[in-house]
């Protein structure tokens, strides 16, 4: 039997992703380079076109990963999860990445070649040098006036469910006293 075939099968000749039966192909899963079945998932030719041109992506598409990430393929797994982490910024995906569980050689699947794979991605890290992710918690490490207000942001405040700046690996945003306020990643810690 073919690849091809096997992906076929295990879809139910549909996109592994999204459901659809438009336009099928093979998807390689990096950094696997042989063609077999563990190794690939069968996409519809949106899905195809949004992984391999990422500046193409329609973050409402993929919603459809709300059943991929049950998938048994391990392949399938591993897509679903660096596009949700792609996407992690949007709010959602964050809430589908908690509700995933993959085992640990999966995982590392998942996390490997993510930085050599886009070099140009924006990557916060905390004062530490550990890298922040939408949802983590942090402590402050400093005193921190707030500009535009009186309020100080005194060391050792935590802050919950903290939000990256998409266009700055400096900056995230996190609540204070209830007060929404952007923070420079150097003067947090994650805890």
């Amino acid at each position: 039997m073919s690849v091809e075939q096997d992906l076929r099968d295990r879809g139910g000749d549909s996109c592994e992703l999204c459901g659809s039966k438009k336009g099928l192909t093979i998807f390689v899963v990096a950094p696997k380079d042989d063609k077999n079945a563990n190794n690939c998932v069968m996409t519809c030719e949106t899905c195809n076109d949004q992984l391999t041109n990422p500046e193409k992506i329609d973050t409402n598409h993929w919603r459809c990963l709300n059943d991929s990430i049950w998938a048994e393929a391990n392949a399938v797994k591993v897509v679903a999860w660096r596009t949700l982490t792609h996407l992690k910024g949007e709010g959602w995906p964050a809430d589908l990445l908690d509700m995933m569980y993959m085992d640990q050689e999966t995982e590392e699947w998942a996390k490997g070649n993510i930085e050599e794979a886009n070099p140009n991605a924006i990557v916060h890290r905390d004062s530490n040098g550990v890298i922040l992710e939408h949802g983590d918690s942090v402590v402050l490490i400093k005193d921190l006036p707030v500009k535009g207000s009186s309020m100080i942001a005194k060391r050792g405040t935590p802050v919950r469910n903290i939000r990256l700046d998409l266009d700055n690996e400096r900056y995230i945003e996190g609540k204070v006293e209830g007060q929404t306020i952007v923070i420079i990643t150097e003067y947090v810690k994650k805890t």
